[in-house]
Order: C-alpha cells, then structure tokens, then sequence
C-alpha cells in the first residue's frame, strides 16, 4: 500500500525538485531559545541545508512563546514549527501556537514537547477537555493527559513503528525507524481513544505500543513526533520529516504567491488618437 502524499506537498514536490518554484516561506520557530537546548543549535544549520541543499527558500524567525500568545503574532506565516524545549515559558503561547496553525490549516511541525503541547491542544479545544493539564508544569493537577514515562527517552534512541497509508510513512518512506529522544514525557494511555475519537491519529508508535507520531488527515500538513529529528545522527543530510515540513512551507508560499499575482488587474493600455 502506497500512501498518499499530503495535498500541499504533492502539489508542490515537484516543481521544488526540478527548482521551478523559487516562492520564498516564512517559517515561525515558536520556542525559547536556548544554548541549553541541542536542537536549537542545530536548527539554524537545518535552514540552510535546506536551502542549499534541496533548493527550499526558507526564512525562519524565532518566536518566544511569550510573544506567541499575542494576538496577530503568528499571522502571515507560512509555517509553524514548534520545536523543543519544554517546560516553555509560556504554555499558552506553545498552545496558541498549534491552535493557529490547526485551525488556520497552516502547515505543521511539533517536535518533542512541541508533540506534547500538541495533545494538550487538540485535549482542550476539540475534545473540550478544558482541564487537563502537563505534569512537568502542573505535576499535581487532577487531570494530566501528559504524564511522566515509565522510562526516560532522554539521550536515548528507539525504534519506531510507522502505520501504513499515513502521513508519517509518506514522509518516512519506511515502516520502521530507529530516531533520537531527548524527552521524559508522553501521552496518558487512558485518554488516547477520547483523542482518537476528536480526530487526532496516532501513526507512530514504539515496539511496546506507546504513542511517538501523531497527525490530522484533515490538514495540509500537521504532523508531531515525540523523538527529535534535529538529533538525526546523519548530519550530512535533513531528516525527512523536517524536509516534508519545509516543502510544505514553500507549497503554501507559492499557493499564496500565486494567489497575489491572479489578484493584480491586467493593465490595458489607453490607446488616444
């Protein structure tokens, strides 16, 4: 079973490949900025790669979930990516960041606690589990739909179970990954068929069963993953996921760009005489 690519990136794959199109993304980096944080010192490395590597024009702007939380900040971006980092500075700001991007359908990427925050968005807004909360911030709070692990993934590597005909294995192109934690939570077993029922799929998972992947199919791009694909250990090339995500990026660019030049009025020049 061959799955099918996402809209945005099918449309796009393409002409990115062959460098027809040159739109430029604006990419929103939602996280506190930390030199204490691995993956953001290889972030700006991954841009470029990107850019010289797989012809992708990215601008990436860092946006503290501080910021993030104020109305109208994310507007205008061509992608979100909601990268490592928890516990943020602001929870609401790394909530508000997956709200916009979910209900706006601009193409997303959440990494690590970006995939948690994740769940603890899609909980309260669409399953209107208004009260469920993260134990790293709220450790003593009644209802926690992100709870510690059995097993701390900090440091660690794993093997992960991709489902077939999902996004995750589109990107991946494989049913079967071994990828880099740096995390020491994850998902409340008992509320994963409530999530699943709200429409959230959970298309990755480790050799036990537990939850690493999840994505919406009703979406241009959404896709979260608990490992971190910014530790790929082949740094000679960008891990799929994050190229998945940047084509995803320039699509919707182009899409807009396009959008811009079909809305410019021919100019009919007045002939006298």
């Amino acid at each position: 079973m061959t799955s099918a690519a996402p809209p945005l990136a099918s449309a796009v794959a393409s002409g990115v490949a062959s460098g027809v199109i040159a739109a430029s993304a604006r990419v929103a980096l939602v996280g506190d900025r930390s030199a204490d944080v691995a993956a953001h010192g290889r972030i700006p490395t991954i841009i470029r790669q990107l850019r010289a590597r797989d012809g992708l024009a990215l601008d990436a702007y860092w946006v503290p979930t501080t910021d993030a939380c104020l109305p109208g900040t994310l507007d205008g971006f061509d992608a979100i990516w909601l990268v490592p980092g928890s516990p943020y500075a602001s929870e609401q700001g790394a909530v508000e960041a997956v709200r916009v991007a979910r209900e706006g359908r601009v193409p997303f990427l959440g990494t690590c606690g970006g995939f948690q925050h994740t769940v603890l968005e899609f909980a309260r807004n669409v399953c209107g589990l208004g009260q469920v909360a993260h134990a790293e911030v709220t450790p003593n709070a009644t209802d926690l739909v992100i709870v510690p692990l059995t097993c701390s993934l900090r440091g660690h590597e794993g093997s992960v179970r991709i489902e077939r005909g999902s996004l995750a294995e589109w990107v991946l192109g494989v049913e079967r990954s071994m990828e880099r934690y740096y995390c020491s939570y994850g998902v409340a077993d008992e509320y994963l068929d409530r999530l699943r029922a709200g429409g959230l799929r959970f298309t990755g998972v480790d050799d036990d069963g537990q939850v690493r992947v999840l994505e919406l199919a009703d979406h241009p791009f959404f896709l979260a993953t608990l490992f971190q694909p910014e530790l790929a250990a082949d740094t000679s090339r960008v891990h799929p996921v994050i190229r998945a995500f940047a084509t995803a990026a320039v699509s919707r660019a182009a899409a807009r760009q396009a959008s811009r030049r079909a809305e410019i009025p021919t100019m009919i020049p007045t002939i006298s005489g």
